[in-house]
């Protein structure tokens, strides 16, 4: 099932502990840690979807950067890909 609507997020990305934190400025708990750039990256989205859910179910949303999704939505993003 496609979703009714799509955030469009910015995520911050840093070094920690000999891995990466992934977060979402101006998502309250919005973060995630992972091995990899990649790995904190999907992470964190998965937490994002959480707490949308969480709020969705409160009657609330993100509050911003929300794109409804139809057919003819297209989108481009940038998804950083380690390479050796």
């Amino acid at each position: 099932m496609q979703p009714k609507h799509t955030v469009i997020l910015s995520i911050q990305i840093e070094k920690n502990n000999g891995g990466y934190l992934a977060s979402v400025p101006g998502v309250q708990g919005a973060f995630a840690e992972g091995d990899t750039i990649e790995e904190a990256i999907f992470n964190c989205i998965d937490v994002v979807k959480m707490i949308s859910v969480y709020r969705s179910e409160r009657g609330e949303g993100l509050g911003f950067n929300e794109v409804e999704w139809t057919p003819k939505t297209r989108m481009t993003i940038a998804v950083p890909v380690g390479v050796d």
